[in-house]
């Protein structure tokens, strides 16, 4: 196993590359037989109202182009959650949303607030309650913090904090079925083989965990060298920096609320596609070891839209 140094030494050497992690325009993975016709399949709305790291046309681009070429229709949501403006939406995307003190990644550390008002997560509850989709995405601290009070309304319990793998020495990892990381579940399946996932990647994230009294379905388990790291400030470490066993805490679940669906996941990059510094390094699906990730991406939203059942 690593020593701590040097997983700490690793995970602190990304602040520095996120203004450097920009959309990889050239990601065009094969969609053979779309979903919808082009500009005819459900309503998507991408939250862009509350200082989101990853927006349809930022960092969010990839997504948001393979759900349209899938047939969805795609728009950004700039205004707060009320009843009317969810009510236009099959699906509504939440990735990474923050509150206005932690737009600054320069600012990010303790305390976390709510990048939601109260009136807000008791409007999107209500909506999936009567039939509304969810996808709600939430990395690495500050992030779990922020949406931690919208994910209760539908029993999860983020962690603000960093999962980490302390073998690899990084936050990076890749999930497998053939080792239980990855679960057996109608998204993960798909509906043929050739929308069988078999194994995803992620990029640094959280860890979390479902109340049990919530029939919640994983589809992404942490391994037993996992761990969390809790720091004040985010990417800020030391060998005092509290942590807990992060050893099958969820990374990723699919859960029934009332007549709607949700899907969460611990890390947002995973459904991205950008390229990062001088060299254009990738991160996110366009990442070798994550060619299926596109897959996932797609299977949750038919599993959103009834396109699984």
């Amino acid at each position: 196993m690593k020593s701590l140094l040097t997983v700490l030494l690793f995970v602190g050497a990304s602040p520095a590359l996120h203004a450097q992690q920009v959309a990889d325009t050239a990601y065009t993975p094969p969609i053979l037989d779309p979903e919808f016709p082009a500009g005819e399949g459900p309503l998507v709305l991408i939250d862009e109202a509350h200082h989101n790291f990853h927006t349809a046309d930022g960092r969010y681009l990839a997504f948001a182009r393979l759900l349209r070429r899938d047939g969805y229709v795609v728009e950004a949501n700039t205004q707060p959650f009320t009843s009317a403006v969810l009510a236009r939406a099959d699906v509504l995307v939440i990735a990474n949303a923050l509150a206005e003190k932690d737009a600054d990644p320069d600012e990010w550390r303790l305390p976390t607030p709510s990048a939601f008002t109260g009136a807000e997560i008791d409007a999107v509850e209500e909506w999936v309650r009567r039939g509304g989709s969810l996808l709600l995405i939430a990395d690495h601290m500050p992030i779990p913090g922020a949406a931690e009070a919208l994910a209760a309304a539908f029993g999860l319990r983020f962690q603000n904090g960093f999962a980490i793998d302390t073998i690899a020495g990084t936050g990076w990892g890749t999930f497998r079925r053939s080792d239980g990381s990855l679960r057996s579940h109608t998204i993960v399946n798909g509906r043929t083989p050739e929308e069988r996932v078999d194994s995803v990647s992620a990029f640094t994230g959280q860890a979390f965990r479902a109340d049990r009294d919530v029939a919640a379905e994983p589809l992404i388990i942490l391994p037993e060298n996992w761990i969390l790291l809790l720091p004040e400030v985010a990417w800020e470490f030391s060998e005092a920096t509290p942590r807990i066993p992060a050893a099958n805490l969820l990374q990723g679940v699919a859960l029934e609320h009332g007549e709607g669906r949700v899907v969460a996941f611990g890390e947002a990059a995973m459904f991205s596609a950008q390229v990062m510094g001088p060299e254009r390094a990738p991160m996110g699906m366009n990442v070798p070891a994550a060619g299926q990730n596109y897959r996932l991406a797609l299977n949750v939203l038919h599993w959103l839209t009834g396109r699984l059942d």
